[in-house]
């Protein structure tokens, strides 16, 4: 069992050191899910299909991240909120080399 640590600041401005497992198939979105950084129903409202921007985060410390795909690219075109460090959190696929990963959770629109 692998696992790493990322720094996760909620939408209320409080920052949560997090232990996330490399060998469940997991991304970020479902991280934040699991430990209830988000309020239910403001996060991860498509399931995860990269389809309502609702998981989306900014990077703030980027240890090495996979880079954009293209649908991942085409949502944020279209979202609310959306900074240059934006990134689809249910894009993110949770892997060792996101050791020291830092987001902030995007306000829901």
């Amino acid at each position: 069992m692998s696992d790493i640590n990322i720094r996760i600041t909620d939408r209320e401005g409080l920052t949560h050191d997090i232990v996330a497992p490399t060998d469940m198939s997991m991304n970020l979105m479902e991280i934040i899910r699991s430990y209830e950084l988000a309020e239910e129903g403001t996060i991860g409202v498509c399931g995860g299909m990269a389809m309502c921007a609702s998981c989306q985060v900014y990077v703030i410390k980027d240890p090495g991240l996979e880079p954009m795909g293209d649908e991942e690219d085409a949502m944020l075109g279209e979202a609310f909120h959306v900074e240059p460090n934006s990134r689809l959190g249910c894009q993110l696929h949770i892997a060792d080399a996101m050791e020291g990963l830092e987001v902030a959770i995007a306000p829901y629109p």
